[in-house]
């Protein structure tokens, strides 16, 4: 058994700031446990120009906390509180990143500039490239190495330790995935930073060598916020890359074909008048790249007919830069796409030389990967992307039902239904300063006692050791298949009543299925595979029974839309079945809380949405806060 003050499991850019900032803080007793520091999404992904969104710092725009807290919630079910921290804390958490070398640009001034996102009324904005993520986890990796901090690899979180009450986390079990041997970690704080449900769906832009684990926190009784908000959105599959923003702007062709690659064909024609009024929604899908409830119709049709091409018609559909066909005109174009491309010098002959143009970095990124543009298509599908729910938080990030328990990072569900593009990366290290700080302030002793812990330790290593009996049966690769599909079929942004309904019999019974068959004669690759499903399969009852409850109460918005017999037509020439059911707007004011029953069955609830408070503090008062340390015992979250 080892002892940690903090244990942080997970090794994304908000893990690894966690570590970082708690040794800052003279917390030194901690350590990393991770299945890999280059396996996690933070690391491994990105797109065109990959968003971190921060306060304004540049020129005489005006921002303020306030304005970007009420920007970040605009889009409903968000607490307003949980925004502000963010809005807040994202100066600090930005020039902390810049501190250790990542190169996000300024000017001759030191001006940080910035420029519009998605759901982004201001210019606050910024990135390093196609890489800012990867960037940001280097630099971070870098500072952990020079501190010292202790990182244990190839560990894969098999269940979080609470008490007997279940009130607050003790620790974890692992799995060595290169031994097959089990460790017992005790810990006073785990923080959690395992990043989105990246196993859940079988087309997904999440990289395949992260699952994430959220599972494991919802069986631990954690609860959670938003599970049905997710992100989709266009993306390679070949190698797994967003294509948004100049992936699109620069109006590369959309092609599809048989399953060999045969019978090319540009199918996006049959759907719009003319090719400019074609190519104009392929351009502002470049801005509003993930899909959309609230742009159909709009620029999310163009995901909602790749859809149709490749779900229903069983075709392959490609992005083609490198030529345009003979009736684009440019003069035909509306004022927005050749004002932009004007402005940007970026208006050439074809759509690679205008890419090359606007962003070379996103041309050599897919050449690097074997994948030229100049000599061949772009293989794509509309992907999973983002969950922008996750487990609750209070304004510390500390669950809010779990004592010393902190979710960080995509893990944790602090955004609703739609966010600033990027904002996702800044709330990640804001958790990450938020958690570190509270857990030096206030949780640097050992309040549970060795005895009490081995007694519950030594409880799951008896159950361990009885499935390690039992000899495996099922086939975790066809497993994990049967529930990728399931989710992708009922769980992504095309949703209706009774394709989840019959998701949610499949899920229940593969998941009794899974934790009925033992380990047994399992190698340690194929035992770490199996834990995953299960952890996969319990967090997709969640999922479906959050989306089922989405559907009876709220409808179509965010990333997902309704179908139903009687909605609303999106596009006179879809089939009858493609009608949505409208959104129920007064549901933005709430917050959808999921939690374990007491059958072990998902719990879902309401919670009103905190409003953005308004501060008008008095000096004095917060410094004696400050120094006293009453600043931490005030949980306006669950007072």
């Amino acid at each position: 058994m080892r002892k940690l003050n903090t244990l942080i499991i997970g090794s994304g850019a908000a893990g690894l700031a966690a570590a970082v900032r708690l040794h800052a803080q003279k917390v030194e007793n901690i350590a990393i446990y991770t299945e890999g520091l280059k396996m996690g999404t933070s690391i491994n992904t990105g797109s065109d120009k990959q968003t971190y969104y921060k306060l304004g710092m540049y020129g005489t725009e005006g921002d303020s906390p306030c304005m970007m807290a009420k920007d970040l919630s605009a889009g409903g079910s968000v607490h307003g509180d949980l925004a502000l921290v963010e809005a807040s804390l994202s100066p600090l958490a930005f020039h902390h990143l810049v501190s250790l070398g990542v190169p996000f640009p300024h000017d001759v001034y030191g001006q940080y500039a910035g420029y519009k996102t998605d759901h982004d009324p201001k210019r606050r904005a910024t990135s390093c490239g196609p890489y800012t993520s990867r960037d940001m986890c280097r630099s971070l990796i870098d500072d952990v190495l020079r501190r010292g901090i202790c990182v244990e690899e190839h560990r894969l979180c098999y269940k979080l330790l609470t008490d007997k009450e279940n009130t607050r986390a003790i620790g974890a079990i692992f799995l060595n995935m290169e031994t097959g041997d089990w460790e017992i970690v005790k810990a006073e704080n785990v923080i959690f930073a395992t990043g989105g449900p990246g196993g859940l769906y079988a087309a997904s832009v999440y990289p395949k060598v992260h699952t994430g684990g959220i599972g494991i926190g919802l069986e631990a009784g954690a609860k959670a916020y938003n599970l049905a908000e997710s992100q989709f959105g266009l993306a390679s599959i070949k190698f797994r890359w967003n294509v948004s923003g100049s992936y699109m702007q620069v109006l590369p062709r959309f092609v599809s074909t048989d399953q060999d690659g045969k019978d090319e064909r540009e199918f996006l024609r049959e759907y719009f008048a003319t090719p400019a009024e074609m190519y104009d929604a392929i351009f502002l899908k470049g801005y509003q790249w993930p899909f959309s409830a609230g742009h159909v119709p709009g620029s999310s049709l163009i995901d909602i007919f790749t859809y149709i091409e490749t779900v229903e018609r069983g075709r392959r559909v490609w992005l083609d830069y490198r030529s345009d066909p003979a009736d684009l005109e440019f003069s035909a174009l509306n004022d927005e796409t050749r004002t932009y491309l004007e402005r940007s010098g970026a208006w050439e002959a074809t759509p690679l030389k205008r890419l090359e143009l606007l962003n070379a970095p996103a041309i050599e990124l897919y050449r690097r990967y074997g994948i030229p543009l100049d000599k061949e298509m772009l293989e794509i599908a509309v992907c999973a992307q983002h969950n922008n729910g996750g487990l609750a938080g209070n304004i510390w990030w500390e669950s809010v039902n779990l004592k010393h328990l902190f979710p960080i990072g995509e893990v944790n569900g602090s955004h609703g239904v739609t966010r600033p593009g990027g904002s996702a990366l800044n709330a990640g290290q804001v958790g990450a300063f938020r958690s570190s700080e509270f857990i030096a302030a206030k949780y640097q002793e050992d309040t549970f006692s060795d005895e009490a812990f081995e007694e519950i330790a030594a409880e799951e290593m008896k159950q361990i050791q009885a499935m390690q009996s039992v000899p495996a049966q099922l086939d975790w690769k066809q497993e994990r298949l049967t529930l990728q599909q399931r989710m992708s079929k009922a769980g992504a942004f095309v949703r209706s009543f009774a394709n989840v309904e019959a998701a949610l019999n499949g899920v229940y019974k593969q998941y009794d299925a899974l934790t009925a068959d033992g380990f047994g004669g399992l190698t340690p690759k194929a035992l770490t595979d199996a834990l995953r499903n299960r952890q996969l399969c319990y967090a997709q009852i969640f999922y479906l029974e959050c989306i089922l409850m989405q559907i009876e109460y709220i409808g179509s918005r965010g990333g997902s839309m309704v179908l139903c017999d009687d909605g609303r037509a999106i596009h006179p020439l879809l089939a009858e079945k493609w009608k949505v059911q409208e959104e129920k707007k007064e549901m933005r004011e709430y917050v959808m809380v999921c939690g374990k029953g007491e059958n072990g069955k998902p719990s879902i609830g309401w919670e009103k949405c905190r409003p953005v408070p308004e501060c008008d503090g008095w000096f004095e008062n917060i410094w004696r806060e400050f120094r006293t340390g009453d600043v931490y015992n005030n949980d306006v979250t669950h007072e």
